[in-house]
């Protein structure tokens, strides 16, 4: 900073300097009786003047070295600005730098979780890029090893095959929804049965290739909730149910009911999950040693169903033991009325 700009800062005080000594000389021409006080007015203002002008010289020469480490600073490359900032050489500097460094923390607080949401984002597509590579391989060996099967067969195997990426592309879609989900649902009430029943006929073919049994009962159930993300959320936990459950195994869909909530429980008898296993299977991307051991799994059906039910006001909880059973549930809780004696 040159010393005309910092004259330029002081102007305010450089005013006020002017009508303070304006006023003073005015007193002491009035109040003097003598027949010329133009002297001692004149050497009062040269005196004031003098003073006046060392105060904004020495101010200048103190604040020289902040303004240009200041300047250097904002002209460098440097990352690290606010570890590198000069000390701060008064009240109002204090504040400033405090209010900049918390600003800055904010930012970097908001940076790195773009940052984390980037990172999420590329291994979610990366593990989806190579998860939808596997049916279309296989749609491409159907088709190279064609020759001695029959129409039937090949149909069949092209359906199942194209199945596997359509339940790719749609848990896509919701992961990358799962942000605005905020604008794009409707709570209204909605029979869990017909959802349910809408989630069998999808995964039919999978029941009956591995034999798998069916159970529900026939009481129509009502719950709050929204109609398409809830039916996503049911028919990732029977996705989850299909692939660990062995083949003659059985899937069971029970409803109960307190007085705080309701509950949907989807239970199988399957291989069920480690007990070290059992706090995780909510988080983004984890398998666990069932996932690598027994099926191939992105890791991503109980974390969107997770995440989609608490945006919808609901839980889910799973209870599980090792080659005995894993039950999901599903709770809904109810809206208590205050006033009700």
């Amino acid at each position: 900073m040159s010393f005309l700009e910092y004259v330029k800062d002081k102007r305010y005080f450089i005013l006020f300097y002017l009508i303070i000594m304006s006023f003073v000389s005015l007193i002491m021409f009035v109040g003097f009786n003598q027949v010329n006080p133009f002297n001692k007015i004149v050497y009062t203002n040269i005196i004031s003047f003098v003073i006046a002008s060392m105060y904004i010289t020495i101010g200048y020469f103190y604040r020289r070295k902040f303004y240009q480490e200041m300047k250097d600073l904002i002209e460098s490359s440097q990352e690290e600005t606010m570890a590198m900032m000069p000390d701060a050489q008064n009240n109002e500097q204090k504040l400033i730098f405090n209010l900049l460094k918390k600003t800055h923390k904010e930012h970097a607080k908001q940076l790195e979780t773009l940052y984390d949401q980037k990172r999420d984002q590329q291994e979610f597509i990366m593990s989806w890029i190579h998860e939808v590579k596997i049916p279309i391989a296989a749609s491409r060996l159907l088709m190279e090893n064609s020759e001695d099967k029959t129409k039937d067969f090949l149909i069949d195997k092209f359906e199942d095959e194209l199945h596997k990426i359509d339940d790719y592309v749609e848990q896509a879609l919701y992961y990358s929804r799962i942000d605005s989900f905020s604008k794009d649902y409707f709570i209204s009430e909605i029979n869990t049965n017909q959802l349910i029943k809408n989630s069998v006929k999808k995964y039919a073919k999978l029941f009956i290739n591995k034999g798998i049994h069916f159970e529900m009962g026939d009481t129509e159930q009502l719950v709050q909730s929204d109609k398409k993300w809830f039916g996503f959320v049911i028919d990732q936990l029977f996705a989850n149910a299909l692939k660990y459950t062995d083949t003659g195994g059985t899937v069971t869909v029970l409803f109960e009911e307190d007085r705080a909530e309701k509950r949907l429980l989807i239970q199988d008898n399957g291989i069920g999950i480690a007990s070290e296993d059992i706090n995780r299977v909510f988080e983004k991307g984890f398998t666990g040693a069932t996932g690598r051991n027994h099926a191939k799994s992105t890791g991503m059906g109980l974390y969107l169903a997770k995440q989609l039910a608490n945006k919808l006001g609901h839980k889910i909880t799973i209870e599980s033991e090792v080659n005995e059973y894993t039950k999901l549930t599903i709770h809904f809780p109810k809206i208590r009325n205050y006033y009700q004696l």
